[in-house]
């Protein structure tokens, strides 16, 4: 279907009539923005909302599928975990004489170290970000100037992608395990070198990866039985068949951990999902979507689109 103009115009007034048309559909739609930017301050406040450090958290359930090899809780505040209490149960982690299990509770001293989730740090600095370039874009800027508001959604459109990016999780944001290792006085008794405790977001949900270390090149030097976790029993108990190695992903890797090369002996990996990480990566999923959408038709009034 074409549109025709009756009576004819002569082309030259036909081309002003058009660039006419198309300054007042751009005046409008630069005006509607503004309406938008503000639902979309609306929508990152919520966020930021759920985020924010409120006791009494979230405590969350932790519990291995279909075994009891990690049984346990921990509970976030903002962007911190502030209380947990882990219990093992792996062949390659003996307990102490007279438990059954394997225990990692959280310092309750006041001046212990604080476990941070770098991921969420950077999904509330990322949202904190957002909400300046709408205050920037509302108050300070142009309105009325495309080139200006088109550079800003397109920023707006960056910090939200990466924000809900990284509550979704993968490799480049959860961080490598060997790389940032916990401080071990975050935990009570403080934690032993032979185990690596790796906590991470993925899919709105916390993820903690337990896993128990070897050095690489094994010696008869006490460090060296410290750091390993295993005594002189179960080392022959494996040699001769009588313990079985534990399968896992990374059972032929080697690490450099904490200045050592180490092999993981055993590996556990629980998740447990967070309501308001969950409802978070939803809404920022819908800002980006609006985002997306608003970016486009200022691309199409502008003649971007192609």
């Amino acid at each position: 279907m074409s549109t025709a103009v009756w009576p004819p115009l002569p082309p030259d007034q036909l081309i002003k009539e058009e660039e006419a048309s198309l300054a007042r559909e751009l005046e409008w739609l630069l005006s509607s923005l503004q309406e938008t930017l503000a639902s979309l301050k609306s929508g990152l406040e919520e966020c930021i909302a759920l985020l924010a450090p409120q006791e009494p958290g979230s405590t969350l359930v932790l519990s291995s599928l279909r075994s009891e090899s990690l049984k346990g809780f921990v509970t976030r505040v903002g962007t911190t975990i502030i209380k947990g209490d882990i219990h093992l149960r792996l062949p390659s982690l003996p307990p102490p004489r007279g438990s059954s299990t394997y225990k990692l509770a959280f310092s309750p001293n006041p001046t212990a170290p604080i476990l941070y989730l770098p991921q969420l740090t950077s999904v509330r600095n990322l949202i904190n970000e957002s909400l300046d370039v709408i205050d920037v874009t509302t108050w300070t800027g142009d309105a009325k100037d495309a080139n200006f508001i088109s550079g800003q959604l397109r920023l707006l459109f960056d910090n939200i992608q990466e924000a809900r990016q990284a509550l979704k999780g993968g490799e480049e944001v959860q961080g490598r395990w060997w790389e940032s290792p916990i401080d071990e006085r975050v935990f009570d008794p403080p934690l032993p070198a032979s185990i690596s405790f790796h906590l991470s977001v993925s899919e709105a949900s916390l993820v903690l990866c337990v896993r128990t270390l070897e050095p690489t090149v094994p010696n008869t030097t006490s460090t060296s039985d410290s750091f390993s976790g295993f005594n002189f029993r179960d080392r022959l108990a494996v040699a001769i068949g009588a313990s079985r190695r534990s399968e896992h992903d990374e059972i032929n890797e080697v690490f450099i951990y904490k200045g050592q090369e180490v092999k993981v002996k055993e590996k556990v990996r629980v998740e447990s999902g967070d309501p308001s990480l969950m409802a978070m990566m939803a809404k920022l999923s819908a800002l980006e979507h609006n985002v997306a959408l608003s970016r486009k038709a200022l691309d199409i009034v502008m003649g971007k689109d192609e």
